[in-house]
């Protein structure tokens, strides 16, 4: 990672492996990899378009506009009836949706904007320039030949790509659709996913002491639902090897992708992985030099992806947009977008150990003169808590061998508007 100033490391990408920790490159990689692109379609009306992903080229049925008309209030007119006269008599008007008319030698017909252009017409005066006297019209000045006039298809021609396969379905790309005459689109079907919290502790709804709310379940679900997901909430795996193997087991070929959150690290309680094998995955990546988020795990179960995130919510979040929004991408048929492609500058002084990427909530507080964000870091040991996020604009990322920022640094960052809604 570009940085403008010398930011001082310590090697530490070298020793990862001896340390049992894939890096961060190589665990987005192998995430990716566990997915193929889903090839089944189905048709969906316009009205329930939004978010979807398009199968393949939509193309224009026609041309666009479909008819020279008026590009503005005001009277059409034939150029050379202005030669030596400044007045016409008023024919008629034409509104928008009239069947096309002709316009009378030596005459002027008055004509609303869209309204299709008169046949003999060859030029439109605005009525800002016009005096209307209801029986004739008074033209201030005479307008160039063809004014005002939007000619049929010069927005786009027959045939022309509205939009492009993989494309996600927003609203602009909605309304162009309904302006050609498209009702439906054929798309691809919505990833299906489950989603999956452990814990004894983890509850949702109301605790009784020592007990914690589930935050995962929820956040994860709305991400996925954001990303265009078919999203199944199955609850909350308890703290037993046999009951997991039976739920992971019990989920047949019915997901694309599968995503756990907590005990899949080394702990006495943590079973996800024991519990993944037995069910008959196949573990493809687990560790990686992440902070947060270093118990990561990738791998298959059947024909389905599967990726068991940390326990802590911070991150949960870190890893969704790190892994499973690549791989809900990918599912899509998009070429995954990197996590943090945008530059900025620290506003900020920090010291780290290094020997794991780190990835932290950030304030936008303003730009350089060159338009580069300057970015504020919020909260510190966050990966138990959202509680910073609620103030923050995006995350920022620093590589693996960094062990400090000094104001005016180099960074990379991923701002929230970029991820919400629809990508």
């Amino acid at each position: 990672m570009h940085m403008d100033r010398t930011i001082k490391s310590c090697g530490c990408d070298s020793e990862l492996a001896s340390c049992g920790l894939i890096s961060l490159d190589e665990a987005v990689a192998c995430a990716v990899s566990q997915v193929t692109p889903l090839r089944q379609t189905e048709h969906v009306l316009l009205a329930d378009a939004a978010g979807r992903t398009i199968a393949s080229d939509i193309l224009a049925p026609s041309a666009m506009p479909f008819f020279d008309n008026s590009a503005m209030d005001g009277f059409a007119v034939r150029r050379a009836d202005l030669e030596g006269r400044c007045c016409l008599p008023i024919a008629g008007t034409v509104a928008a949706g009239d069947v096309p008319r002709d316009l009378p030698e030596g005459t002027a017909l008055r004509i609303f904007t869209g309204a299709p252009l008169p046949h003999g017409a060859d030029t439109v005066a605005m009525v800002e320039a016009c005096i209307d006297k209801g029986h004739k019209v008074h033209f201030e000045t005479k307008p160039p030949r063809g004014s005002n006039i939007r000619r049929a298809g010069s927005d786009q021609a027959q045939g022309a790509t509205l939009v492009p396969a993989q494309t996600r379905l927003a609203a602009h790309h909605i309304g162009l659709l309904a302006a050609n005459g498209i009702i439906g689109a054929e798309v691809l079907r919505r990833p299906r996913v489950a989603v999956f919290s452990t814990g004894d502790e983890v509850q949702a709804g109301a605790c009784r002491a020592g007990q914690i709310p589930d935050a995962n379940r929820p956040m994860l679900c709305a991400l996925l639902q954001q990303w265009g997901a078919e999203v199944s909430d199955l609850g909350i795996l308890p703290d037993d090897a046999e009951a997991t193997t039976a739920a992971l087991a019990g989920l047949g070929d019915a997901f694309d992708l599968i995503l756990t959150s907590g005990a899949v690290s080394m702990g006495g309680k943590d079973h996800v992985q024991a519990a993944f094998v037995a069910a008959g995955g196949t573990v493809q990546g687990w560790r990686v030099a992440l902070k947060p988020g270093k118990p990561v795990m990738f791998g298959r179960l059947g024909r389905a992806a599967f990726t068991g995130l940390p326990g802590n919510p911070f991150a949960v979040h870190v890893g969704f947009h790190l892994f499973v929004a690549a791989q809900i991408d990918r599912l899509h048929g998009r070429v995954p977008q990197p996590f943090a492609a945008e530059p900025a500058s620290a506003g900020f002084d920090w010291s780290r150990k290094p020997g794991r990427a780190e990835v932290f909530p950030v304030r936008l507080t303003g730009h350089d003169p060159k338009g580069t964000a300057r970015l504020e870091r919020l909260g510190a040991g966050v990966s138990a808590t959202l509680f910073p996020l609620a103030g923050a604009d995006g995350l920022a990322i620093v590589p693996a061998d960094t062990d400090r920022i000094a104001r005016g640094d180099g960074l990379r960052w991923h701002p929230f508007a970029a991820t919400g809604g629809v990508r």
